[in-house]
C-alpha cells in the first residue's frame, strides 16, 4: 500500500465496509432537510436536484448521507477535492494555522502562510514559465480569476475583443458567460461582455467539421489562420484567446497537442496572449501537473483555483511578466488573503508532488478509462469514452437514432439522466455535462486506487444492467 493510501486507510475503510449499494438500491427519498431547501434556497441550485443528498460525513473517496447510505464520490467538488474529503495533511495544515494565532484574513498583504504557498505554486510550474512569471491572487472563485486574465491582457495590449471556444466554461460572471459556450445561463441575460469570436474546438467525435483526426486538426488550425490573416473578417486584433486544455463542462474533450501547438505559433506570431484556464484540468488531474503540459506549450497567463485551495476557495492567475503592466489595485478582491485556504493548498501541492500523484492520476486514470471502455463494449448506448487522466467522460448515445455526418447516433440526455440516477441508486455519485447534458463525467480524487476503481467498475456495470433491463421491459 502507498504513502497516501495508508494515511487515509482508516476511516475510509470504515465506510467502505458501510456500502451496501451493489447488494440492494439505495433510498433516495426525499427528507425534511431536501424539503427545506427546496423551499428556501434559490430555484438556481443545481446539483441537489440530480443529488439529492444531505451528507453529514466524509473520508477519502466516500460520503455518508444522513440515512447512513455510503457514496463513492466521483465528482470531488466538481475536482475541487484533490485529495478527497479531509485527508490528514489538510487537516493539520488548517489545525495549525488556527493553532499558532497567525491572521486568517489579510487582504494582499504577505505572510509566511502566503510565502509558502506561493514558493509551492512557482515549484509546480515549468521551470521556463516560472522564471519570468508574476502571481496575482483573485477573488475566491475561478471566475475571478478568469475575469483579472481578461482584464490584465486587455490592459497589456490595448485590445478589446477575445478569442474563446465552443464548449468552453470559464464561470458564471457576466465577463465568464461571454466567453462560454453553454447558452442556458444567458438567455435571460441580454447582451454580455461585447468583441468574443467564437471559436470551434476540435471534438473527435463530434466533429464540426464533419471530419476527424489529424485532418480535423488541420480544418481547425486553417479557419482560425484564416481569420487572423483575412483584413475582412470582421474580428479586430485579440487582446487575448483563451482555452482549456481540456473542456470539463463541455463534455471532457481533450485538446490534440498539434493543434494546442499550432494555437501557440499562431498566437505568438500575432502577439495574442494566450491564456489557459486550468482551473479544472490543472493540479495533477489529467496526468501533468498542467493540462498544457502534455503538448509541451507555453502558455501567457494560467488560471488557477478549486484544487490549490485544498477545498477552501482560493484563486490566483499566475503570467508572464511582460504583462505586468497594470497598476496598483485594478484588480482586488476582498477574501484574497485566505490563509486557511493557502496552507491546505501548501500541503496539497507538497502532498502532490512528494507522492507522485501526477504519475498516480496518469496510471489510475488509463485503468479507469480501460474499465469505462470495457463497459462501452457491452452496452450499445454508451457512443464514446474519452479524456485523461483522472478527468474522463462517456457520452450516451441513442444507438436506434440516425447516424450524423461522421456515423455516430445521437446524445441520449434522457438515458444520461437515467444512468446517472443508477448509479446513484447503487451508491456512486457521478455529474453530467456536455452537450445536451448526455456526457458521464468522473473527477475522483486523485487519491483513489485501482481496488477502488475496481470496485467503481462493479457498480457501473450493476446500473448500466439495471438501466438496459429497465429499457428492454
Amino acid at each position: 500500500m502507498s504513502a497516501f493510501s495508508n494515511v487515509t486507510a482508516g476511516g475510509a475503510q470504515q465506510l467502505r465496509l458501510l456500502h451496501t449499494g451493489l447488494s440492494s438500491p439505495y433510498c433516495l427519498d426525499s427528507t425534511p432537510l431536501l424539503e427545506r431547501q427546496q423551499q428556501q434556497e434559490s430555484n438556481a441550485r443545481s446539483y441537489p436536484r440530480r443529488i439529492p443528498l444531505v451528507l453529514e460525513r466524509a473520508h477519502g473517496i466516500y460520503v455518508q448521507d444522513s440515512r447512513g447510505q455510503v457514496f463513492v464520490d466521483c465528482l470531488a467538488g466538481a475536482g475541487t477535492l484533490a485529495l478527497g474529503h479531509n485527508h490528514p495533511v489538510i487537516i493539520e495544515a488548517i489545525t495549525q494555522v488556527m493553532a499558532a494565532g497567525v491572521p486568517m484574513h489579510t487582504l494582499d498583504l504577505m505572510t509566511p502562510v502566503k510565502d509558502a504557498f506561493v514558493q509551492e505554486i512557482f515549484a509546480c510550474l515549468p521551470s521556463e514559465f516560472a522564471r519570468h512569471a508574476r502571481i496575482q491572487f483573485c477573488g475566491p472563485s475561478g471566475a475571478d480569476a478568469v475575469e483579472a486574465a481578461l482584464k490584465l491582457t486587455r490592459t497589456a495590449t490595448g485590445r478589446h475583443s477575445v478569442l474563446a471556444f465552443e464548449g468552453a466554461y470559464h464561470g458564471m460572471t457576466l465577463g465568464t458567460l461571454a466567453i462560454s459556450g453553454n447558452l442556458s445561463p444567458k438567455n435571460a441575460l441580454g447582451a454580455l461582455m461585447p468583441g468574443v469570436q467564437r471559436l470551434p474546438f476540435p471534438h473527435d467525435y463530434r466533429c464540426p467539421f464533419g471530419v476527424a483526426g489529424d485532418q480535423a486538426v488541420t480544418l481547425n488550425v486553417r479557419y482560425l489562420e484564416h481569420l487572423l490573416n483575412d483584413p475582412e473578417s470582421g474580428v479586430t486584433a485579440p487582446a487575448a484567446l483563451i482555452l482549456e486544455p481540456i473542456q470539463g463542462e463541455g463534455g471532457v474533450i481533450a485538446a490534440p497537442d498539434r493543434w494546442l501547438q499550432e494555437l501557440r505559433r499562431l498566437t505568438q506570431a500575432h502577439g495574442i496572449p494566450l491564456i489557459v484556464d486550468e482551473i479544472q484540468c490543472g493540479i495533477a488531474r489529467s496526468g501533468r501537473m498542467f493540462g498544457f503540459e502534455q503538448s509541451g506549450i507555453t502558455p501567457d497567463v494560467i488560471t488557477l483555483s478549486k484544487a490549490i485551495g485544498g477545498g477552501l476557495p482560493l484563486s490566483v492567475m499566475v503570467y508572464h511578466e511582460s504583462l505586468d503592466v497594470w497598476q496598483p489595485g485594478a484588480h482586488a478582491g476582498t477574501f484574497r488573503g485566505n490563509q486557511l485556504a493557502m496552507a491546505a493548498g501548501t500541503a496539497t501541492l507538497r502532498f502532490i508532488r512528494d507522492e507522485g500523484l501526477v504519475q498516480h492520476a496518469e496510471k489510475v486514470g488509463a485503468y479507469l478509462q480501460k474499465q469505462l471502455q470495457a463497459l462501452q463494449n457491452e452496452f450499445a448506448w454508451i457512443g464514446d469514452v474519452r479524456g485523461r487522466g483522472l478527468m474522463l467522460g462517456m457520452e450516451i448515445v441513442d444507438p436506434q437514432g440516425t447516424l450524423d455526418v461522421q456515423g455516430h447516433p445521437p446524445v441520449d440526455t434522457a438515458r444520461a439522466k437515467a444512468f446517472q440516477q443508477a448509479c446513484l441508486k447503487h451508491g456512486l455519485i457521478v455529474e453530467l455535462g456536455g452537450r445536451h447534458g448526455a456526457t458521464v463525467r468522473f473527477l475522483p480524487p486523485l487519491i483513489i486506487t485501482e481496488q477502488e476503481i475496481d470496485f467503481v467498475g462493479q457498480i457501473l456495470f450493476q446500473a448500466a444492467s439495471m438501466l438496459s433491463e429497465g429499457s428492454a421491459q
